[in-house]
């Protein structure tokens, strides 16, 4: 297999504004044949990633790293089968690049077109999420994007392999060299380095926690969209199908515990607190969640063990099986609380209240809002973005899961018959 590094990030990215340029122009038929051409490597080196993952997870048990984030951090055949049809299906999307979104012609004559083009070079930077090696690739590459990849020391071996696949996979698919890079064995200065490529790096995407964002947000001259933390909440109305609510809460809590989208927060309308908790906590409590409650909530949990809350609590993104609880009076301080304390990520009400439910809709700042459904909706996949790199908790360019579109920005095109401007 091709290798994955070049010594130097700048000539690294050097690289891959030399390919974009040609990936830009590239046909949909040459991308898909190549995200083809990927999933096929993948499948044939299945073996090799298992291996290396092994490596990856022995070292995060030594280290002592948390069973949610070693399951983050896990490959097995079920998943490499996931990322596989991920590829195939970003394949099988329609191509982004050359849609005209908009199109008009001015009183003077003008024909003006909105047209969607690629970004460029892409840089994605993330941790213990091996798989976004293949997802950042294959949408990058479909998008029109050289994609710049660097992983995490937890996933090292993990990220290297799978790059590898990828790069040699694109070229033997007839993809410039440089497509896809891959970073690894550096520190914080690589990553300075890499964030402050201006003009040759057209977008960072970091996915990891707020201290990977807070190194962004430091050094960082390339414009950056933030893939961080997710403190989602789910808030269960007075007029909530109590049946309803806790299956939604136990999704949201226990699916998948350690991703972004899983439910940190629990909020619960006094009117049905004590008819809805002390069953809700109990099997919370069974699950192995440790519970972090305010005074009433604590009041109202019959006999389950519960932590006092903290202030921190409040703003804590666990990734794991923990999930602050508290009774609130009325929707409105529902809302209140989850726009002082959540991310901007996801955020879910239980209501068979129509006005509740548009209230809820309207009155929470966040890229994703549920009423009567799971937190854990929010993903490219599941939107029929055949995949995502993250998902964005700011309002810039992009909100919510980052799909091809959202790799791509716009160019104006006019055709005029020698029309000068008086």
């Amino acid at each position: 297999m091709a290798t994955t590094t070049i010594t130097s990030v700048g000539d690294t990215c050097r690289s891959a504004k030399a390919a974009s340029r040609a990936l830009a122009t590239l046909d949909s038929e040459r991308k898909d044949a190549a995200l083809e051409g990927i999933a096929a490597a993948l499948q044939k080196h299945v073996v090799e990633i298992l291996e290396a993952n092994a490596r990856d997870r022995d070292a995060a048990r030594d280290s002592g790293l948390s069973a949610a984030l070693v399951d983050r951090l896990t490959l097995d055949e079920a998943r490499i089968d996931a990322i596989v049809g991920a590829v195939r299906r970003i394949a099988e999307l329609p191509d982004p690049v050359g849609e005209v979104t908009e199109g008009f012609r001015l009183p003077n004559g003008l024909d003006v077109r909105k047209l969607r083009v690629p970004l460029g070079v892409v840089a994605v930077v993330y941790e213990a999420r091996p798989g976004v090696t293949i997802d950042a690739a294959a949408l990058c590459l479909k998008s029109g994007n050289a994609v710049v990849l660097r992983g995490s020391a937890a996933a090292a071996h993990s990220g290297a392999v799978l790059a590898s696949v990828a790069i040699d996979a694109a070229g033997r698919a007839g993809l410039p060299e440089g497509s896809i890079a891959f970073l690894s064995g550096g520190g914080h200065e690589q990553l300075a380095e890499l964030a402050t490529q201006t003009g040759i790096v057209d977008l960072i995407i970091p996915r990891g926690g707020e201290d990977l964002k807070t190194a962004l947000e430091e050094v960082a001259t390339v414009p950056v969209i933030y893939a961080a933390a997710g403190n989602c909440h789910v808030f269960v109305d007075r007029s909530a199908d109590l049946e309803d609510a806790r299956a939604i809460v136990v999704n949201a809590k226990l699916q998948r515990p350690g991703v972004c989208n899983a439910a940190e927060t629990l909020l619960v309308h006094a009117g049905v607190a004590d008819t809805f908790l002390p069953g809700m906590l109990r099997t919370l409590h069974d699950a192995g969640v440790t519970l972090h409650a305010d005074e009433r909530a604590r009041a109202a949990a019959a006999g389950v063990p519960v932590v006092a809350a903290t202030d921190e609590d409040w703003d804590r993104e666990y990734l794991g099986l923990d999930l602050a609880v508290a009774v609130v009076d009325s929707l409105g301080q529902a809302i209140e609380h989850i726009n002082a304390h959540g991310s901007g990520h996801s955020e879910a009400i239980v209501t068979r209240d129509t006005v509740s439910a548009r209230a809820f809709e309207l009155g929470v700042d966040a890229a994703c809002v549920y009423v009567n459904a799971s937190t854990r909706f929010t993903d490219g996949g599941e939107f029929g973005m055949g995949a995502e790199i993250g998902n964005s908790t700011q309002k810039l360019h992009a909100r919510g899961p980052i799909g091809l579109r959202e790799l791509c920005t716009f160019k104006y095109l006019v055709e005029g018959a020698g029309q000068i401007r008086p």
